[in-house]
């Protein structure tokens, strides 16, 4: 029984004792919200870095036992336009998560284009997907993006400035989408063509 006030008196001192000091506090406070400031900013940058656009949204159906099941279907081109350009497309029950798993689709199938000086391709290009027929041909400085459809949003979004693409095939816009990104993706420097060959940029030209 003598014991107890001494515990009681031991334990008011532990908690009165300071646990650290409160300048190492608001250091470590300060560290962790710069940390934290730094990986939202990052993030930021990395999704600023990409650009969305839809390109079509339909309203689908499927044929269920117990009727049809209705749905949204969203063409998205993705796209940095910086040389890298993706296609996706995506299904869902709301038109944004539709756009969103287009979005994600898009990114995981990227093509890089190489781009010349003058923000055109290096050589002429034939892309073929389905029915489509995708003809894109390097253009001179200042003819800007003479295309139409969802060929256009590819190639500005690739970041391809002077171009000429002409569509010969089917009218539909996935398809075309496609195509166009097969022959973005066909696409070689004259380098990268010479170095394959085993020849010289002089012996390429001649």
């Amino acid at each position: 029984m003598t014991n107890t006030p001494i515990k009681k008196e031991n334990q008011t001192e532990l908690d009165n004792v300071p646990s650290a000091n409160p300048n190492e506090q608001k250091k470590n406070n300060r560290n962790n919200d710069r940390k934290r400031n730094r990986r939202s900013d990052s993030k930021n940058e990395r999704d600023t870095e990409w650009q969305e656009r839809v390109v079509q949204i339909r309203r689908v159906s499927k044929t269920v036992k117990g009727g049809k099941k209705m749905s949204f279907r969203a063409i998205v081109v993705v796209g940095n336009e910086k040389g890298q350009v993706g296609v996706g497309v995506g299904k869902a029950g709301d038109v944004i998560g539709a756009v969103k798993k287009g979005v994600s689709d898009g990114k995981k199938h990227l093509v890089k284009v190489p781009l010349t000086p003058n923000n055109s391709i290096p050589t002429l290009s034939k892309g073929r997907d389905g029915a489509a027929n995708v003809l894109i041909r390097p253009a001179a400085p200042g003819t800007g993006v003479i295309a139409g459809g969802s060929i256009r949003t590819v190639l500005e979004l690739a970041g391809i400035k002077n171009v000429l693409a002409k569509r010969l095939g089917s009218k539909t816009p996935l398809n075309n989408a496609r195509a166009a990104m097969v022959a973005l993706s066909q696409l070689r420097t004259h380098k990268s063509a010479s170095r394959e060959r085993g020849i010289s940029l002089e012996q390429l030209y001649s």
